[in-house]
Order: structure tokens, then sequence, then C-alpha cells
């Protein structure tokens, strides 16, 4: 033992060491502190107690001179430590996020973490704390749009409506176009997928231009009606509402959902729906 620390282990006090180290609730820590003494009792030295507990130099030291001076009792309790830094008041805490809310004084977009901490003199790990407690996050920011258009809440309502309540014998469909879709095709013929070997397909490719696809999706059954065109325009558009026209039953209405397209609304279109007046299109805002 370090010069210094000595002492004898009584028989009452090895008894409840042992009954320590055996007992199979006890805490770890107070198995280790345990073994410790009784090592140091059995008369072995620093290096051996350390090779036989893992622990340093100091902590076999530290832990003789406790049961030196305190017995059994002061291995079970662990030093009380110096109480760390005051919480932040809550007014405080308060005063911090009315600010974090509230654009900064200096030149910036938004506030940071150093500069809030300046401002409220309270260190930045604090102010990371406070932020995440409240879940702000000044750096971020989420994109919106309002539409402009003066029938937004009667459209609005409407198609929702047609989505969620659609209305008895007609068919409810959500129109759309993808234009510029690369038409590609592999160089050569891939061979099939066999047994011990994965089918194969060339590394490059060719293309064939471009399609347009026109897809109209059925939004009470999920089924699609397509069709490719090369172009995008609107005598593309109505042969494509001619192909509806055939598939759809002609006991139903139909009320289509579509944007704004140019194509949508040029006169021939126009006309083309005055002359089937089972449809309605109804344009979002």
């Amino acid at each position: 033992m370090r010069n210094g620390i000595s002492f004898t282990i009584s028989a009452s006090d090895r008894q409840r060491l042992q009954a320590i180290v055996a007992a199979p609730g006890s805490p770890q820590k107070h198995v280790w502190r345990a073994r410790i003494v009784l090592l140091s009792g059995d008369g072995l030295g620093t290096s051996a107690i350390m090779a036989e507990t893992d622990k340093s130099k100091t902590c076999v030291w530290r832990w003789q001179e406790r049961f030196m001076h305190e017995g059994v009792d002061g291995l079970l309790r662990d030093r009380s430590r110096p109480p760390g830094k005051a919480p932040v008041p809550p007014k405080r805490v308060a005063e911090i996020v009315r600010l974090t809310q509230a654009p900064p004084p200096h030149e910036a977009t938004h506030w940071t973490l150093r500069a809030m901490a300046k401002v409220a003199g309270i260190a930045a790990s604090t102010v990371q704390g406070i932020w995440k407690a409240h879940g702000l996050s000044p750096h971020r920011w989420r994109h919106f749009k309002l539409s402009n258009d003066p029938a937004f809440a009667e459209k609005l309502t409407t198609i929702v409506g047609l989505y969620v309540d659609p209305p008895a014998h007609a068919v409810v469909l959500s129109v759309d176009e993808k234009s510029q879709i690369q038409a590609l095709d592999r160089t050569q013929p891939g061979l099939p997928m066999k047994k011990g070997r994965a089918g194969t397909m060339t590394h490059d490719y060719k293309r064939h231009g471009t399609t347009t696809l026109f897809a109209a999706l059925n939004v009470l059954d999920g089924t699609v009606i397509a069709q490719n065109m090369q172009r995008h325009r609107h005598q593309e558009f109505i042969r494509f509402l001619n192909r509806i026209e055939r598939e759809v039953p002609a006991d139903k209405a139909i009320h289509v959902i579509l944007d704004n397209y140019a194509a949508h609304k040029k006169d021939k279109v126009r006309a083309w729906l005055d002359r089937h007046p089972r449809w309605t299109f109804h344009f979002t805002p």
C-alpha cells in the first residue's frame, strides 16, 4: 500500500466485505471496492491488486484510504460532488425564446448560437439546450406560397369535395401529363435469366427521342387510362379526351381535375367540351 495508508481488517469487516462480493444484487462498484480492500488485507501489493481488479493505481489507493478512515460504510457511498451550474431562470429562458423568434438586431438573416449567447450572456451550449427543449431551429426555413387566385376557396372546396365525396353516377378523373420522357433502349437484346446466371443487358443505350405520357387516374378505384404521344399540344390533349370518352360508360358523368396548362384551356378544347355536355373541367387554383 501507499505510504501513509495502513489498516487491519477485522473479522466482522471481512465477513461483511465477503458478503458484498458474493451477493448477486450488489452494485458492481461496491463489489470491486470490497475486493480492493480484501486483497489489501491478504497482503497483495498495489500492482497485484491492479491486475486482479483492472483498476488504476490511484483508484486502488483512493479506496484503501477511504476504508482506513471510514470503514466498510465508506465504500458503499460516493463522495458528494460540488453542485453544477445553476439552471437558467424561467424568465430568462422565456426572454431567449422571445428573442429567437424575432429578427436579430445585427445584420444577419437569423440568430446563431454564438450571437444569441453573446446577447443573452450565457454559454452557447446553454442556448443550444434551450432551443432544443423548445423545438427552435433559427437556421431552418420552410418555404410556402399562397395562391392569389380570387376563386381559391371555391376551387379548393370543389376539388376536395370531388376527392372526399364524389357525386353519384359519375367518374372523377385526375388528369395530368408528363412530357420530355426519354425514350431509351439498350443497344442489343439481353439474355434471359437461367439457373446459375442472372439476366443480362448492355451497359450502353440508344435514344429514340422523347415521348409524352397522358394519364387519367380514377380516384375511386385507382385505375389509370394512359396514352403516349410524341407532342404535348392541345391536339394531343383532345385525342386523349376522345380516348377517355370511349372508355368511360356512356351513362356516367365525367368530372376532370386538372391544372392550368395552356393546352387545357385552348378554344378548341372548350369547343370540344361544348360538344360533350357530360364532361366538367375543374381547374386547380
